[in-house]
C-alpha cells in the first residue's frame, strides 16, 4: 500500500499577500494555493516546510491526515481572545499542546490509530471543524475541554490530575465540535462521562440590558480604544474579543467537584462494559424474538400443509418424475416439511414407509437417493 498524506492550511482573519503566496509557491509547485488556503496531498515525498512555522507566519487553521492513522489539527487565535495560560492548562500532553507567539496562541491536537486509516480523502474535514474556532474565540470553552479530554484518553496525565472547569453544554456539542470529536476519534464513553458534570448550555446571546450594564462599567479609555479599532477595521475578532470578556465576567461553567483524570477513565471503562452488556442482552432478546417468529411461521406452514398432505405427496412424485436436478431439490424440500409434520403429529412410521416406497421405485436414480440421504429422509 502506498503512502498518502493530506495537508490543508487556511487563512481566516487575513488573506495571504502576494508575497506570501510566492513564498509558499517556492516550496511547492503542485499545491493548490489561493489567497486564503494551501492544499496538497502526497503519494510519495512530503511537505517541504514546517507546519508549526507556517501556522506562526501564515495560517489560522491546519489539518493533516495520513493513511497510517495520523490525524492532526491546529488552530491559531489572537491572544486577545484566548489567554495562553488557559490554553496551556487544557492542552497539557502530547495529544494536545499549545504555544504562544507575540500575537497569537496556537492549539495543536493529534490522534493516532495504529490500525491505519481507511479514508484517504482529507477534503471536507477542515471545513466542518473550522467554525469551532470562531466559537472558541467568542468564549465557548468546550473545544478546550475536549483537548484536555484527548490527553486523558491518551493516558498522558497523572491519574490524580484534576480536570479543568467543565464548560456548559458538553453533552450537546455544536456541529463543528462534533466534527472535531469524530476527526480526533475521542472516546464516546469518556466524553459521555465527562458531560455528566456539565450544566445545560444557556442562551449565548446576551440581553441588551446585560450588555448595557457591562459597557457602562467599562472605563472611558477602553471605550475610546474599541471605537478606534472598529473604525480601522483591523481586527477580525473585535466582537469575539469583547464577547469573550463579557462572558468571562458572567461565567457559564460548572462549579461542582473537579474530578480526577483517572476517575474519568475508570468511569468510562465501566460505561463501556455496561454498554457491551446491554448490547449483548438486546442481541439475545432480538435473536429470541426472531426464533419465536420463525417457529410461529413454521407452525403456520405445517398447519397449512396438514390440510393438503396427500396433494403434497402427489406433487413430490410428479417432481421426481421430471428427472431434473432442481425438481429433485424441490421434492426433497417438500419431503422435509412432510417429515417435520409427521414428527409433530406422531405419524413418523407412516412417513418412513412412504419414503421407503419412493426409494424402491427410484432405486436407479443415485442423485435422488443421495439427496434423500443428505436430508436424512428414511
Amino acid at each position: 500500500m502506498s503512502e498518502y498524506q493530506y495537508y490543508e492550511f487556511v487563512a481566516v482573519d487575513r488573506p495571504l499577500t502576494s508575497v506570501q503566496q510566492r513564498e509558499l509557491r517556492a516550496l511547492s509547485t503542485r499545491a493548490r494555493i489561493t489567497s486564503s488556503s494551501f492544499v496538497n496531498d502526497y503519494q510519495w515525498g512530503d511537505l517541504k516546510g514546517d507546519p508549526r512555522e507556517w501556522m506562526e507566519r501564515y495560517f489560522d487553521a491546519f489539518l493533516y491526515l495520513a493513511n497510517w492513522g495520523t490525524h492532526r489539527i491546529a488552530l491559531r487565535l489572537p491572544i486577545a481572545v484566548l489567554d495562553p495560560d488557559t490554553a496551556a492548562e487544557h492542552c497539557a500532553g502530547e495529544s494536545a499542546c499549545s504555544w504562544a507567539t507575540r500575537t497569537h496562541v496556537i492549539l495543536d491536537l493529534h490522534s493516532e490509530d495504529e490500525d491505519g486509516d481507511e479514508e484517504y480523502d482529507g477534503g471536507g474535514h477542515l471545513a466542518a471543524i473550522l467554525p469551532a474556532r470562531a466559537e472558541l474565540a467568542a468564549g465557548d470553552r468546550r473545544l478546550l475541554y475536549l483537548a484536555w479530554l484527548l490527553c486523558v484518553q491518551g493516558r498522558e496525565l497523572d491519574d490524580d490530575e484534576p480536570e479543568p472547569p467543565v464548560p456548559s453544554g458538553l453533552g450537546d456539542l455544536s456541529g463543528p465540535q462534533r466534527a472535531l470529536v469524530d476527526f480526533l476519534r475521542l472516546d464516546p464513553d469518556l466524553l459521555a462521562v465527562a458531560a455528566e458534570s456539565s450544566t445545560p448550555l444557556k442562551e449565548q446571546t446576551p440581553s441588551v440590558a446585560a450588555l448595557s450594564r457591562w459597557v457602562k462599567a467599562l472605563p472611558e479609555s477602553e471605550k475610546d480604544d474599541v471605537v478606534v479599532r472598529l473604525l480601522r477595521a483591523d481586527n477580525a475578532h473585535l466582537r469575539s474579543e469583547l464577547l469573550a470578556r463579557f462572558h468571562g465576567a458572567t461565567p457559564n461553567e460548572g462549579t461542582g467537584r473537579r474530578r480526577m483524570a483517572g476517575e474519568l477513565l475508570a468511569a468510562a471503562g465501566e460505561r463501556w462494559l455496561r454498554r457491551q452488556r446491554v448490547a449483548r442482552e438486546c442481541e439475545a432478546a432480538e435473536r429470541e424474538r426472531r426464533e419465536r417468529a420463525a417457529a410461529a411461521a413454521r407452525e403456520q406452514h405445517l398447519n397449512a400443509l396438514a390440510g393438503r398432505r396427500e396433494q403434497a405427496w402427489q406433487r413430490v412424485a410428479a417432481m421426481i418424475e421430471t428427472k431434473k436436478p432442481k425438481e429433485y431439490d424441490a421434492a426433497v424440500a417438500l419431503l422435509s416439511d412432510l417429515k417435520a409434520l409427521a414428527d409433530r403429529d406422531g405419524d413418523t412410521e407412516a412417513f418412513l414407509r412412504r419414503v421407503g416406497q419412493l426409494r424402491e421405485r427410484h432405486a436407479r436414480k443415485p442423485s435422488l437417493l443421495d439427496r434423500f440421504d443428505r436430508a436424512g429422509l428414511g
